[in-house]
Order: C-alpha cells, then sequence, then structure tokens
C-alpha cells in the first residue's frame, strides 16, 4: 500500500485536507468541496437479479477505476461500507476481490473507521430517550402501541427481531413490544448518506418519526431533544473515508445502507467529493439495478441533483445458467443452453435502464472455468439483439489490465450521451402511482395488492402530509418479483405491499414487500465461522 498521505495527492488534497486514520485510511474533511468545483463524470455499474453464485459488481466496479487509471485518467471510485451482518454472515466480505480490491481489506469489512457504530449509537440513543420519557412522565401523552422507532445492531440475528422490553418490574421501564432492525437499514444510516453538511444533518435528525400520542399527532426526535446529541454522535461518521485500491486508485468509501431494504447507495457527500476531486468517478449501486439503481436514480440523483455519464451492467456465466434452472453445485459445468435460458432476465435490467434514457454497456465478469462458447451466446445476444456494447472484464485475474476493454467502451459511451436521465415518476404524484410505476417498469409486476395495514398506513401517509416524498421500495434481491423463488424474467405477477413506513429524516417512504425483513439472519454455516486471528493478522476474511 501507499502512504494514504500519497493517495490523497493524486486527488489534489494536501495534509491538511485529511484526518490520517493510521498510515492507510483517512478522513476527509467537508470544507475540500468549497475548494474543488465539482468537473468529473459519473459512471454507475449495477447488476443483473444476484444469485448465490456472486456476480461481482464490486470488483467489477474497482477494476474498471484501475483500467481507466491505466489510460491515464484522473479517476476516483465511490463505493458504500460494509456491514458486519454479511461479513459474518452469508455474503462475507465487500470489497471485491482477487487483483480488483480495495485495502486495507480486513479493517474496511470489520470496523473501518468507526462510522457503523456512530450510527449504531446515534439510533439507540434515540430509542433509549424516548423509552426514558415514557418511563418518567408515563403514557400521558405517548401510546406505546404507536411506536414505531426499533433499535438497531450491526449483526444479523433473527432472534431479536420482535421482543417485549421493559420487563423487571417498576425500575426497569415500561413493558412493550420492539424489536431490533440491521444498522444498514436504520434511517440514520439514510441520513448519514443523503446529508450535505452538518446542519443538513441535524435537521433531517429532528424530523425523524419516532411514534404518536393518543391523539395520533407526531412525536420527532427534535420534540425529544435528541437531535442535537445524536448529530455530536455522528459528526466525524458524516466525513467520507478515503483508502486505496490494490494498484493504488483512490477511492472514497462511505455509509452502507442496503439496496434491499434501504437505498443502496453510498453517501451523496463521498459522490460529490469524488466528483469534484476526479475528472471520472466510479460508483455501484446493488444489489440488482431494479432496486439499488432504481433508487440511485430516483431518490439519490433526483434529491442531490446528479446525473451519470455511463451505466454498466454486470452479468456473469454463472448467474445467467442460474437464472436458466441450473442448481449452484452445478454452475460450473458447461451449459451454454442455460445460459441462452437465463438471457430473459439480462434483458429485463437493459430495458429498466433504457427507461432512465440512460444507453448501458453489458460487462461480463469473466469467472475460471467460463467456457468460450458460454460467453459467445451473450456476445451475440448483446451486440445483435439487445445492439448494446458489450466488453468482457478479467479485473479480478489481471486487475486493471483486465478491463481495458470495459474502460475504453465506458469511455466512448460517456462522450456520446447528451442527455439527462429520466426519472422513472413524479415526486408529487400520489403514492399508489409511484408504487406502480416502480413495479410495473422495472420487475414487471402486473398488479399490486395492498394489506388492511398498506392501506391504513397510506391514509395516515396523507394525514400528515408526506404523500409527496419518493418511495423506496423494499424487496427480495433474489427476484424481480416479491417472491424470492422466481428466477429469470417472471410475468404475470403481483406485488403484495403489507405496510409502508415513513422515514421522516431521510425523506422518503419505505414500501415492504413479500416477506422482506429489515433484520437477516445468519445461515447454517456463516461466514464467522471462516475468520481467525492468527498472530496480529486476520485470516480467510472470504
Amino acid at each position: 500500500m501507499e502512504p494514504i498521505l500519497d493517495i490523497a495527492r493524486k486527488l489534489g488534497l494536501t495534509e491538511g485536507d485529511i484526518i490520517p486514520f493510521g498510515n492507510d485510511k483517512a478522513k476527509i474533511r467537508l470544507e475540500v468541496l468549497a475548494k474543488f468545483p465539482a468537473r468529473g463524470k459519473m459512471v454507475l455499474v449495477s447488476a443483473i437479479t444476484p444469485t448465490p453464485a456472486g456476480e461481482g459488481k464490486t470488483t467489477t466496479t474497482i477494476g474498471l477505476g484501475q483500467a481507466m487509471a491505466r489510460l491515464n485518467k484522473s479517476v476516483c471510485l465511490a463505493l458504500r461500507e460494509p456491514s458486519l451482518g454479511p461479513c459474518l454472515g452469508m455474503k462475507g466480505g465487500a470489497t471485491g476481490g482477487g487483483s480488483s480490491q480495495v485495502i486495507p481489506r480486513e479493517d474496511i469489512n470489520l470496523h473501518f473507521t468507526g462510522d457503523f457504530h456512530a450510527v449504531t449509537s446515534a439510533h439507540n440513543l434515540l430509542a433509549a430517550m424516548l423509552d426514558n420519557k415514557i418511563y418518567h412522565e408515563g403514557l400521558s401523552d405517548i401510546d406505546p402501541r404507536r411506536i414505531i422507532w426499533r433499535r438497531v445492531m450491526d449483526m444479523n440475528d433473527r432472534s431479536l427481531r420482535n421482543i417485549v422490553i421493559g420487563l423487571g418490574g417498576v425500575l426497569q421501564g415500561v413493558p412493550r413490544e420492539s424489536g431490533f432492525d440491521i444498522t444498514a437499514a436504520s434511517e440514520i444510516m439514510a441520513i448519514l448518506c443523503l446529508a450535505e453538511s452538518h446542519e443538513d444533518l441535524k435537521s433531517r435528525l429532528g424530523n425523524i418519526l419516532v411514534g404518536f400520542t393518543y391523539k395520533e399527532e407526531p412525536i420527532t426526535a427534535k420534540s425529544l431533544n435528541a437531535s442535537g446529541a445524536m448529530a455530536a454522535l455522528l459528526k466525524d461518521a458524516l466525513l467520507p473515508n478515503l483508502v486505496q485500491t490494490t494498484e493504488g486508485v483512490p477511492a472514497i468509501i462511505h455509509g452502507g445502507p442496503f439496496a434491499n431494504i434501504a437505498h443502496g447507495c453510498n453517501s451523496v457527500l463521498a459522490t460529490k467529493m469524488a466528483l469534484a476531486l476526479s475528472d471520472w468517478t466510479i460508483t455501484e449501486a446493488g444489489f440488482g439495478f431494479d432496486l439499488g439503481a432504481e433508487k440511485f436514480f430516483d431518490i439519490k440523483c433526483k434529491g442531490a441533483g446528479l446525473d451519470t455519464a455511463a451505466v454498466v451492467l454486470v452479468v456473469t456465466c454463472r448467474a445467467l445458467k442460474s437464472h436458466g434452472g441450473v442448481d449452484k453445485v452445478d454452475l460450473g459445468e458447461f451449459d451454454s443452453e442455460a445460459v441462452y435460458r437465463g438471457l430473459p432476465n439480462l434483458d429485463r435490467h437493459v430495458e429498466n435502464i433504457k427507461q432512465f434514457c440512460e444507453p448501458p454497456i453489458v460487462c461480463l465478469n469473466r469467472f475460471e472455468g467460463d467456457h468460450l462458447d458460454e460467453i459467445a451466446v451473450v456476445r451475440k445476444h448483446c451486440e445483435e439483439i439487445l445492439q448494446v456494447p458489450f466488453a468482457v472484464s478479467n479485473v479480478f485475474a489481471e486487475g486493471g489490465k483486465g478491463g481495458m476493454d470495459l474502460a475504453e467502451k465506458v469511455i466512448l459511451n460517456a462522450e456520446k450521451k447528451h442527455q439527462p436521465f429520466c426519472p422513472l415518476y413524479d415526486w408529487n404524484e400520489d403514492v399508489k402511482t409511484k408504487i406502480w410505476k416502480i413495479a410495473n417498469k422495472m420487475y414487471g409486476a402486473d398488479e399490486i395488492k395492498y394489506t388492511p395495514k398498506a392501506e391504513r398506513d397510506l391514509r395516515s401517509i396523507e394525514k400528515l402530509g408526506y404523500q409527496n416524498l419518493p418511495v423506496c421500495i423494499a424487496k427480495t434481491p433474489a427476484s424481480l418479483s416479491d417472491n424470492p423463488k422466481l428466477r429469470g424474467r417472471p410475468e404475470h405477477f403481483a406485488v403484495t405491499v403489507r405496510e409502508i413506513l415513513i422515514a421522516a429524516g431521510a425523506g422518503f417512504l419505505i414500501p415492504l414487500t413479500g416477506d422482506i425483513l429489515r433484520m437477516p439472519g445468519l445461515p447454517k454455516t456463516p461466514q464467522a465461522e471462516r475468520i481467525d486471528l492468527r498472530g496480529n493478522n486476520i485470516t480467510d476474511l472470504r
């Protein structure tokens, strides 16, 4: 690794612009944005519907940045921070792989600079202050049946999804039902990623809706006098983090909302810093384009005034075979027919990108063992049927060298683009219309079903005046539908909205669809069993 100050200097930063965390990572002061005007082009990397085989979206993003640096382009990555939950659970580390990683890998995947812990602390402070008010002032105002603010932790723990708190007698609090979400699903995580200053952060925190009185009047963090202390806990967490790739390309990593239960993008501050400090900003949105990338455009870009110069869609032969009906254990076997059967999923995502008036570039992330005939099936389909640029990437094995074809096509595509992206919906449309447009245009649903709880939530949203907020749909990432078992390109299906949460501080509504949960569980054999400390070195992180 190069010293972090040398990485900062590649972006035009001085020693006074950063706060070092050792010799290999640093935070960037917000004053930097006032010194450097935005000048760069932004490239978004997303993927087809993810499968257990893994698509390598982050690896491709990092490799693309390294390839562009090899072409003597000024480039900076803008990525999300990994959550401990997936790192120790099913997914494993989230720092790329092979010769295309961000480093120091172990630090980034585990505690990094403490941002996740700050979000957890601020969130749970608000929960504690709410329960403290109930304890000292009784239930004269606050209706315990209408408290909507749960607690969070950065760990997959299904046992804490639904709990009863306040047991143990008079001095232990007031008993009521509650539960835990994972920190990545916290509204405060979304606020951290959307706020553009400490003042904006504090204002958004104050708007957080935590519950209602018996008269159905809203209770906010500001009304509990909690927003000041919460902002103080998040003071340093608001500053984006600077690290590097395995080839010394600067990478700003900040914020970690999941795309299936939140808006799935790194922070606005990190993105704007990258755009100000380089000519090319490479960022990502996951899981598939239907989740993170839709929210990237309709929430992040619309709200922060951002736009893309190019969109890359990552696909793999293994994923297409999975969507073509092949079991995970057999994905390494040659099967060009299964690749062909899985192409409708790719088609849907290409169509989705075009709905935002964006010309897509399809990138096949090559895995060891991919057969040339399988790759040829995808190439022919993209170039002759879809008529979109196609590139094969081998950045896992070769680093930036393996992404040169992709980088050249991205640059060429960006130079051709001349119109801004088209939002999928207008924020001022009614809530049901916004949900319908996403479910129909992105997922392919032909019906939306609302539970009685969701209908009551809609009436409450109208009454409170939140109907003009964008929507951030929580949905399984494993399917275009809300049923994780439906692979490929499902047709003639309905999406069920079971309830709609109000994230007033973040500035969006969260419809919960299907059986989606905001607190994941650990798999039978979690990744934590493969991690060890030997001497002073963390081993077997993936």
